[in-house]
């Protein structure tokens, strides 16, 4: 019945439909690769921090300072990001910030010392700011009620990024300083960038208003009387964004401990990225089959019984084990992110990105230095990493108190 009503449809609506699958899929396509690169920038910095302990003298409070100037600035200009979307379009202000993080590292490859290489990090985190709520605000319209797997396939590829890009900085390392690694790095940005602006289909001020209107309203119909289910997974976002970068914070620390040089502390990196990669389509199919909360829950308490585990077991032990420790380090934020735009308050979606990223962002760029960094500097990098485990397992009570929202609701049935 559905190939005979396509053979009955207006002949001119055919090629109408697949323009319009081509174009989301190319919408998705350049939105991945986008990520990729950012989230490949994000991480590489987990690569250069022995390198900037040795150059500059820093304790592990300055070392985690140094990421929070990178994350700080992505997370606070989140909102303002999509603010300036609203007037500039989508495509423009992702091509300005993939631009501006590309020219935020040639800077810190160019500078001389700490202060250069602090602005860099800043620039770069600016600039990055732009493409998560942007990116996803596109694909969830692109999709409408089907975005939950595109919308996970963009995570899968900003994963794809972190497994790629600090294992080339190792790389480059061998061969090169590190600015020029840098140099290179930004280099492969502003290729990235063009690319955005030639292949990205459009902007949203480019839809059709009767488009606009018809994804508000079936946002809205997602997102009613979703608030108090949105603040708890806020909450959950911002501990599980926490806990990962606390452990990966002091990664390279244990395992030089353990003997590891530089292109094996860019390997095992490498190895948890992957991991993480596969755990955003394995912990999708989960959470289709367990639920939302199901899945949190297994995801959080592994992740916590892993980090321990890394802590206790020789080099190449931890090697083999830093997969499956990706896999659920980051498996949650698949679930999570695919659960925005069905709590959004409201059915604001772009808004509820925004705020689901300042916060989660901004949560982990404060609790780096402040809490992960003086436990690291007061009691060695072994206890800061039970702290990530502990902050692990705090998610569970609040997945515990999500499930009465989800209970019976199509985001805990489809997640």
């Amino acid at each position: 019945m559905a190939r005979a009503s396509e053979f009955t449809a207006p002949l001119d609506d055919v090629p109408d439909r697949a323009a319009k699958r081509m174009e989301d899929k190319r919408t998705l396509v350049v939105a991945g690769v986008n990520h990729a690169l950012h989230d490949g920038y994000t991480d590489l910095i987990y690569v250069l921090l022995p390198v900037w302990q040795a150059e500059f003298g820093l304790d592990y409070v300055a070392l985690a300072l140094l990421r929070s100037l990178y994350n700080g600035a992505l997370a606070a200009l989140q909102m303002p990001a999509s603010q300036l979307a609203q007037s500039l379009g989508a495509r423009t202000v992702l091509v300005l910030g993939t631009l501006l993080s590309a020219g935020g590292y040639a800077l810190a490859g160019a500078s001389g010392g700490l202060i250069g290489l602090c602005a860099g990090l800043l620039l770069g985190g600016a600039g990055g700011s732009t493409q998560h709520p942007l990116a996803s605000t596109e694909i969830a319209r692109a999709y409408g009620a089907a975005a939950r797997g595109p919308l996970g396939t963009y995570n899968f590829a900003g994963d794809l990024g972190k497994a790629a890009v600090p294992p080339l900085v190792g790389f480059l390392l061998t061969l090169s300083g590190w600015r020029t690694a840098l140099w290179v790095i930004a280099g492969l940005g502003v290729a990235v960038a063009l690319g955005v602006g030639r292949w990205l289909p459009r902007d949203p001020s480019s839809q059709s208003e009767e488009r606009k209107g018809a994804a508000r309203a079936a946002q809205a119909g997602d997102g009613a009387g979703a608030r108090p289910g949105f603040g708890l997974l806020v909450a959950i976002g911002t501990l599980d964004n926490a806990a990962r970068p606390a452990f990966l914070l002091y990664l390279p620390f244990l395992l030089q401990e353990k003997g590891a040089a530089l292109t094996t502390v860019g390997l095992a990196l490498s190895l948890v990225f992957i991991g993480g990669a596969l755990g955003k389509a394995v912990c999708g199919r989960l959470g289709e089959r367990l639920g939302v909360t199901r899945t949190v829950l297994l995801t959080e308490t592994g992740t916590a019984a892993a980090i321990l585990a890394v802590i206790a077991l020789p080099l190449a032990a931890t090697l083999i084990l830093l997969p499956l420790l990706g896999v659920m380090l980051n498996g949650t934020s698949s679930v999570l992110y695919g659960t925005v735009p069905e709590l959004a308050p409201g059915g604001r979606v772009e808004q509820a990105f925004a705020v689901f990223y300042t916060c989660t962002l901004g949560g982990s760029a404060l609790a780096a230095p402040l809490l992960y960094g003086r436990l690291g500097d007061a009691a060695g990098p072994r206890w800061a990493v039970v702290a990530a485990a502990a902050t692990a397992l705090a998610v569970v009570p609040l997945m515990l108190a999500l499930s009465r929202h989800l209970a019976g609701g199509r985001a805990a049935g489809r997640a």
